[in-house]
């Protein structure tokens, strides 16, 4: 079987390989947001991967396989739907690009390679859970697989619930505050963040586990600084202005909680 730096070589190679045949698609839908879907399938893919190469105990790197097959056909599908079949481009990309962004030049080659790398970092939990020789799970990691089930319904009710807003014609130039959304204004990423301390919690309790926690907290770093709240909220206020603004003021920016009211003096 594979030492660590083989498994990691190997992931890069599928990564790097889908991000390459999606680039290419990009170069004629003309639309970034299929880096999105690639993303998810190729942190899907390279858990098959760990699964298929590495040593641990059978039972545990399968299951630790399907539950990122699960979260990523789960999340590419609903991507793909939202952001690239008969839609137009993600305005954060628009922005990358008018602004002659680094990470547009070279038309984005550069930034779905770099998706790739971000992958393989992120799959630290797989990597590790799937060397684990112990046989039988623990009581962390069944409590991690039932914290990982919990997330994934929140998240994907969360993107229902925002979906299913977008279909009606009077939501335009309006904010969501239906469901979830009216206790978060990103309940999609508070469940996809627990979702990823999930994996770490798996991982957790095989030997070198606490390197795991580099993807929970490499995905809150991105979530809150770089691709994920910041952008996403400043195309929301280019597109909806002072309903949005009004929105920040009153609902929790990430872990759900009751919206502040106004008070009546």
């Amino acid at each position: 079987m594979m030492d660590s730096g083989e498994l990691l070589a190997w992931a890069w190679v599928v990564g790097a390989s889908i991000m390459l045949v999606l680039w290419i698609g990009y170069r004629r839908l003309r639309n970034a947001g299929i880096v999105d879907v690639g993303w998810a399938v190729s942190l899907a893919l390279i858990a098959v991967v760990y699964a298929s190469l590495a040593s641990g105990w059978t039972v545990r790197r399968w299951t630790v396989a399907v539950m990122f097959c699960l979260w990523g056909g789960r999340l590419g599908l609903y991507l793909l739907r939202d952001r690239v079949v008969g839609q137009r481009e993600d305005g954060r990309y628009e922005t990358l690009r008018t602004a002659q962004s680094p990470a547009a030049a070279f038309d984005f080659f550069f930034f779905f390679q770099a998706q790739a790398v971000l992958a393989v970092l992120l799959s630290t939990p797989a990597l590790i859970a799937a060397r684990n020789p112990a046989p039988g799970f623990s009581t962390l990691e069944v409590g991690a697989i039932a914290l990982w089930a919990a997330a994934l319904l929140g998240e994907a009710v969360a993107d229902r619930q925002l979906e299913r807003f977008k279909q009606r014609a009077a939501s335009r130039g309006h904010t969501c505050r239906d469901g979830l959304w009216r206790y978060s204004r990103h309940p999609n990423y508070f469940f996809e963040w627990l979702i990823w301390v999930a994996y770490a919690m798996v991982a957790s309790a095989s030997p070198w586990g606490f390197l795991a926690w580099i993807s929970p907290a490499l995905m809150l770093y991105l979530l809150f600084r770089v691709t994920g709240i910041p952008a996403t909220e400043a195309q929301a206020v280019r597109s909806k202005g002072d309903d949005y603004r009004a929105y920040q003021a009153s609902t929790s920016v990430f872990v759900p909680w009751f919206p502040k009211t106004r008070s009546s003096s």
